[in-house]
């Protein structure tokens, strides 16, 4: 048995993977067990879960891959700093980050239980963005794909293309630091008010509010060049100032990139809280149309060089879904595929299988067609949790719990779906959920304002039965992980109000009965009472990770309006006459928190 243990340690989603003689066998993101989210410190209880589950002893485990590499690139790095002579700081701040890494072995060590010496495993540092071409191509379906790797930066390259076969791949193009259309989004992300690691998901939900009046504007400020692209850095910081991140417990806090003359140009930066106007509806708008632009870019000479129709897209930038969903229509590419973790997260899987099939020459065979790597509950665990919170409940065999629950949501409720092993990556995907019908106008509203308390143009998604994309939406496609983006057919936009955009288009799931048969029998149910096979999807919990455990979904139930809780095979009605009626309103609880 040989078993490789990823980590993605000191970047953001900090995570781990565990893969056994060629299989994935967990993943699991740091966040999900200390509660802070984006944590990008070292993921040591991601470790030991991934160990414990996959059954092997860290004293036997054989090999240990790091999704980066602080000797890459060394010759660009120093050829920047000699042209650039950024501050003193920055270089500080840099060399800072960079000696946290450089004792992982002992780091790792102590997250197990073990003596430096007593450690048999042989560690890989891996350059950022292969491990990023791993996670797109190794577990793709594809013997041959051209390969996009595209993000904010890691290991001084932002931007990787490849043509990958079998188990290997010849780079074509790179893009080094300072040019990023991950710091490109970031940095306006930030300007738009959205300060936060990880906001820039709220830019593309906002975008389809506005027009791109400052398309023109935006294009001076990043452009293709040759095959790739750059920035005009007379609009940026970070590549004299560094990227200014502090460390709050882990959770990467970064300062605002743009410079001066981008607000002289373009008028001050929003402040957090401050009123939305239509300014801010047509910004956003134009970064997204201007992002997409580079991104069709990239691919149309990507296929040029390679003339291969296979695409494997992965990197921080390929979780911008509405550009994903154009790339059929506006690229030559027939097939794509983005892996579940596309963003640092995946590089912990990647790293894992780049020492399997590259450094070992193990054979491939693992595809990766669904998100379930994570953390599980037993019914009898969710019932214990719901006895110690004094809730009354039902246990349901499958066939009634389903049948409960959409009647439930048919009565205009919101369940909490908790089932199975937890998803890995930014999505809820069934199994982490709150799900509701999708045909009512009011929904959005209802959740965004009295049980996820966050803005009110952020959408929702459509899980959709796999077989029945096609006669709902404009493109026919598999999308598992919510990675893609696509039009809504025009006669069906009506009917699933709930979970159409202002432009007609939904971030759909495609709910596969092999892959998730509890989730497919329950949209299948909903669809059978309606005539509509979607149900409206989006993860469970409130300003926080996803939760991990039953008390955790008990906890998220209570302080907000959601009706209905489904753990396991035992269903929580808040409705019931013998629910507590201290606990019927919203219950003032810190997250995780019972009463």
């Amino acid at each position: 048995m040989t078993s490789i243990l990823g980590i993605n340690a000191y970047h953001g989603d900090a995570s781990a993977s565990l893969v056994i003689d060629g299989e994935l066998v967990a993943a699991v993101e740091e966040e999900r067990f200390n509660r802070i989210k984006h944590w990008a410190g070292f993921p040591a209880e991601s470790i030991r879960w991934c160990l414990e589950t996959g059954g092997v002893r860290p004293e036997e485990l054989e090999h240990v891959a790091i999704s980066f590499d602080p000797k890459a690139n060394f010759r660009k790095r120093l050829n920047f700093v000699l042209r650039h002579r950024p501050s003193p700081r920055a270089i500080l701040d840099r060399l800072k980050r960079q000696s946290k890494t450089l004792s992982l072995e002992d780091q790792f060590a102590e997250a197990v239980g073990i003596e430096r010496s007593g450690l048999r495993a042989r560690f890989h540092r891996i350059e950022h963005h292969q491990t990023h071409v791993a996670a797109g191509f190794l577990i793709s379906p594809f013997e041959e794909a051209a390969v996009l790797s595209v993000d904010g930066m890691g290991d001084f390259t932002s931007t990787m293309t490849a043509l990958a076969k079998g188990r290997d791949w010849e780079e074509l193009d790179r893009v080094f630091f300072p040019h990023s259309i991950g710091f490109f989004y970031s940095a306006m992300t930030m300007y738009l008010g959205f300060p936060y690691y990880g906001d820039e998901y709220k830019v593309m939900g906002l975008a389809p509010y506005g027009e791109p009046e400052y398309a023109d504007f935006f294009r001076k400020v990043i452009y293709p060049k040759g095959d790739t692209f750059e920035l005009n850095l007379d609009y940026f910081t970070h590549h004299r100032r560094g990227v200014r991140m502090t460390w709050n417990d882990g959770a990467p806090l970064v300062d605002p990139l743009h410079s001066e003359r981008l607000e002289k140009e373009l008028g001050p930066m929003r402040k957090k809280g401050d009123e939305m106007t239509r300014r801010e509806d047509n910004l956003a708008k134009s970064m997204q149309v201007v992002t997409e632009e580079i991104i069709i870019h990239l691919l149309n000479r990507l296929h040029a060089k390679t003339g291969c129709p296979n695409l494997c897209l992965t990197g921080g930038v390929a979780m911008n879904s509405v550009a994903n969903g154009k790339i059929t229509r506006e690229t030559p590419f027939e097939n794509v595929y983005i892996p579940a973790g596309a963003a640092d997260n995946g590089t912990s899987f990647g790293a894992a299988f780049h020492v399997w099939n590259k450094a070992l020459g193990g054979p491939r065979g693992f595809v990766q067609d669904h998100a379930y790597w994570g953390c599980r509950s037993s019914d009898e665990e969710c019932l214990a949790a719901i006895r110690a919170a004094g809730l009354p409940c039902e246990i349901l065999a499958e066939e009634t719990l389903v049948e409960r629950t959409v009647e439930m949501m048919l009565a205009g409720k919101v369940v909490g779906w908790f089932q199975g092993r937890m998803e890995f990556g930014a999505r809820a995907l069934g199994n982490r959920s709150l799900i509701a019908d999708p045909r009512r106008t009011d929904m959005r509203d209802i959740i965004n304002l009295r049980i996820k308390f966050r803005e009110k143009f952020r959408p929702f998604a459509p899980s959709i039965l796999e077989e029945k994309v096609g006669e709902w939406f404009e493109i026919d496609e598999a999308t598992p992980y919510m990675e893609k983006v696509f039009p809504i057919r025009e006669e069906k936009r009506h009917l699933i109000p709930a979970v159409t955009h202002v432009d007609g288009s939904g971030r759909l799931q495609s709910v596969s009965k092999q892959t998730n048969p509890r989730y497919h029998a329950l949209i299948s149910k909903f669809f059978e009472k309606t005539g509509v096979p979607i149900v409206l999807n989006t993860s469970l919990n409130e300003n926080e990770p996803v939760v991990r455990l039953p008390r955790e979904a008990i906890s998220c139930f209570l302080r907000t309006d959601m009706d209905v809780l489904v753990l396991g095979n035992c269903l929580v009605d808040r409705g019931s006459a013998e629910f507590p009626e201290p606990l019927r309103e919203r219950v003032a609880l810190r997250p995780g928190e019972l009463p």
